[in-house]
């Protein structure tokens, strides 16, 4: 061997990451069920995770954009965070690389994206000039959206998956996101917006804060088969609301997360008169 040759070590070898490296960043390792007996497993799974990534720079994004005043563009970003967080579960199970750090992952993402990101934005367009009530009002919403990622998470192995506990908070996000987008649409910021058009943000913000804890079921549409057939009818009824949400995206997406969030109450309130 020439003294200019290098000795790989195996482990590097078979990890690909250089010893400088790993003494900066530690290589994770987690417990997988393999043929029924428990192994352990380095690294993460890249494709679900890069859409996990892609929610969480969008929720950032969403931030920045409403810091700098750009309302129209931190709605469209939430928007995409939507998109991403459900293209990240359903690859991770197509492709059989769930994990417990992918799901870790996912519910940190999901706080910025659809918890502290429409509740800075609201804040950033029309709450903070209502001092105390519009701050409040923003800090209900996160930490009912944190309460039920929590919940979420302690309850995924026994709940019903074909329906949530609360509102999803990708849901509880579009509909803050909805409104600012069709406000912005319409010129409403600043000094356009009346102090009883505020006291109504901060109050339907605070509300949709609450629906995310509330014992209200919600459709989770996770029972739908998308590889199964559908009567023809169904793929015109997709066409005509994509026709519609070209239309005029904001109005049709406030009109359908505002439709779905109301959909929960009206369901507990028919299933106890079913019980009576």
């Amino acid at each position: 061997m020439n003294d200019g040759d290098e000795q790989k070590d195996p482990q590097e070898a078979t990890t690909g990451v250089s010893p400088s490296l790993d003494m900066l960043v530690d290589e994770h390792e987690e417990e997988v069920s393999e043929n029924g007996r428990t192994v352990r497993r380095r690294g993460v799974y890249l494709l679900p995770n890069l859409f996990t990534t892609g929610a969480l720079f969008s929720g950032f994004y969403a931030i920045v954009a409403a810091i700098r005043g750009d309302f129209e563009a931190a709605a469209i970003a939430i928007f995409f965070a939507m998109a991403f967080d459900g293209l990240d579960g359903r690859v991770a199970r197509l492709t059989h690389t769930s994990s417990k750090f992918g799901a870790e992952y996912d519910s940190l993402s999901d706080m910025v994206s659809f918890g502290v990101a429409p509740a800075l934005v609201v804040f950033s367009w029309a709450l903070g000039d209502l001092g105390k009530l519009g701050w409040s009002a923003a800090f209900v919403y996160i930490a009912c959206a944190a309460l039920r990622l929590a919940r979420f998470n302690t309850q995924i192995d026994t709940a019903d998956k074909n329906f949530f506990t609360g509102l999803a908070s990708p849901s509880a996000a579009a509909i803050i996101a909805s409104l600012v987008w069709v406000c912005s649409d319409l010129g409403l910021v600043g000094a356009e917006l009346s102090a009883e058009f505020l006291v109504f943000v901060a109050v339907l913000t605070a509300t949709v804060g609450f629906l995310m804890i509330a014992n209200f079921p919600y459709y989770s549409f996770k029972g739908v088969d998308f590889r199964g057939r559908v009567p023809f009818a169904v793929i015109f009824l997709i066409v005509l609301v994509l026709g519609l949400v070209t239309v005029d995206p904001p109005t049709v997406l406030l009109i359908a997360s505002s439709t779905y969030a109301a959909s929960g109450p009206i369901m507990a309130v028919r299933n106890r008169r079913k019980s009576v």
